[in-house]
């Protein structure tokens, strides 16, 4: 079941530096939010901060709310592994387990959830998961060949299986077309929508073009100056986000004025 997610003046550090500052929003349940802005202003730190992969860097903290189905991610009592299973990441580069089958790559995050599954309930997720990341025609008859063994695209693809397999609620992408040829991201572009069907999905993307294509909502962070945090500009539907933000800078960076 997707859910929203309650973002409220949230500050990141790395250490004692500010790295994102004062960010709030509303991220729909059941919907496509895109982050667009330069490198550098905290687009996928203020990802990784919405499952608590941020706190794994030493000295990385953050202050704030960030609210899932009313529960503060980082309320004191609160999990963090229970937490990354109820939002899910892909990441940048395909990154399948490099001495595990198709198969086992799909069932590693519910493995290490749940623990032992029978063979049935193993393969119902198997075939699930890689139908829902629309990979099951391709793999179907070499499930226990390497999942190195695949293409980039289809690695990534991959990924999104095994991140779905545990159920989660929100997934997470961090780029996940920047290593990808175009036919390859034209698949994942196609995924993303069908998957907002079951989840809410959240990317950071640096493609302008691709932000307008999967997005219902936009964010755009930027910063003020090198060595100051990143904030957040504008947050709007994603259609009016690219033909008449509120904000100038917002404009001047979609149109290509700097970034």
């Amino acid at each position: 079941m997707a859910k929203s997610i309650d973002v409220s003046d949230v500050n990141i550090y790395y250490g004692e530096f500010l790295a994102v500052q004062g960010v709030n929003m509303t991220i729909r349940a059941g919907a496509v939010t895109a982050f667009i802005g330069p490198s550098g202003c905290g687009k996928s730190t203020f990802l990784r901060s919405l499952n608590r992969m941020h706190e794994v860097i030493p000295g990385a903290r953050v202050e704030g709310k960030i609210v899932v189905d009313g529960q503060d991610l980082y309320d004191a009592g609160v999990d963090p592994v229970a937490v990354r299973r109820q939002v899910g990441m892909v990441f940048q580069r395909p990154n399948p387990f490099p001495t595990m089958s198709i198969y086992d790559n799909v069932l590693a995050g519910l493995k290490l959830n749940a623990g032992k599954l029978k063979k049935s309930e193993a393969d119902a997720v198997v075939e699930k998961s890689l139908r829902g990341a629309n990979l099951w025609n391709e793999v179907k008859d070499r499930l226990n060949k390497p999942g190195m063994g695949l293409s980039g695209g289809q690695q990534q693809r991959l990924c999104i299986a095994r991140a779905i397999a545990v159920e989660p609620q929100v997934l997470l992408m961090d780029e996940p077309c920047s290593a990808l040829d175009p036919i390859s991201t034209s698949a994942i572009e196609d995924l993303i929508h069908e998957l907002k069907d079951e989840f809410t999905i959240v990317i950071v993307t640096h493609n302008m073009q691709q932000a307008a294509r999967v997005s219902d909502d936009t964010g755009f962070f930027n910063l003020k100056a090198t060595g100051e945090p990143g904030h957040l500009v504008e947050f709007n539907p994603t259609k009016k986000m690219f033909a008449n933000p509120d904000d100038p800078a917002t404009e001047a960076y979609i149109s290509g004025r700097f970034g």
